[in-house]
């Protein structure tokens, strides 16, 4: 029962992703790379987009959109939905025959791990002059420049992902990392912005070229 409600719980985060706008920002909270992995290169290989939930929309519209930005950036993006069925999803021996057969060299995993709302607070401000005087002197300008700012509340919406790199050709996990969204937009720009995201800090820690 507790793991039907946690796949329930992050099929409603994918889904929150359809809906909600903004000016997303990303941020890498922790990333980790396997110290004996060999640098990889993404030119020219087949690399599977796989996003990890149950709702099979979000996942075909995900999966598109992080296998389009993988194919801009050299590789053969290619959809985890169009190697195996998503009701074989589970089955892993089944789907590495799957990912074999499809000539799949690396898989890029994305999992939604969590959803949180952070509010601040910004303090009103009232700003005067010095003093009443004649309208014209005076009043007219302190009215201008007496200006009270009201204090107001925002409310960010912060989406954490998990996302896993595999070499399929070495057998094991390369590069993993945890990130944090901002205000994401609709999910492929905000698959496009983390996928970017994963390249860059790939590039940095020395396993693309």
């Amino acid at each position: 029962m507790q793991q039907q409600i946690r796949w329930a719980s992050m099929s409603a985060v994918m889904v929150g992703l359809l809906a909600v706008t903004g000016c997303a920002t990303t941020s890498f909270t922790s990333t980790w790379r396997a110290p004996d992995a060999a640098p990889a290169t993404l030119a020219g290989k087949k690399v599977a987009a796989m996003v990890v939930t149950p709702n099979d929309a979000v996942r075909r519209a995900a999966e598109d959109t992080l296998a389009g930005e993988l194919t801009a950036r050299g590789a053969q993006g290619v959809a985890s939905y169009t190697v195996f069925e998503g009701r074989n999803h589970k089955d892993k021996d089944a789907i590495k025959a799957k990912m074999d057969q499809a000539g799949i060299d690396g898989v890029v995993v994305m999992r939604a791990v969590g959803k949180d709302k952070e509010v601040s607070y910004t303090p009103g401000m009232y700003s005067t002059m010095p003093m009443y005087g004649s309208f014209w002197g005076g009043y007219y300008g302190y009215g201008w420049g007496g200006v009270y700012d009201p204090g107001y509340l925002t409310t960010n919406t912060i989406y954490s992902v998990e996302t896993l790199v595999y070499s399929l050709r070495q057998d094991k996990l390369i590069w993993a990392g945890t990130s944090e969204t901002v205000n994401p937009s609709k999910v492929d720009a905000f698959v496009r912005e983390l996928s970017g995201k994963v390249v860059d800090q790939m590039t940095k820690e020395g396993l693309l070229r």
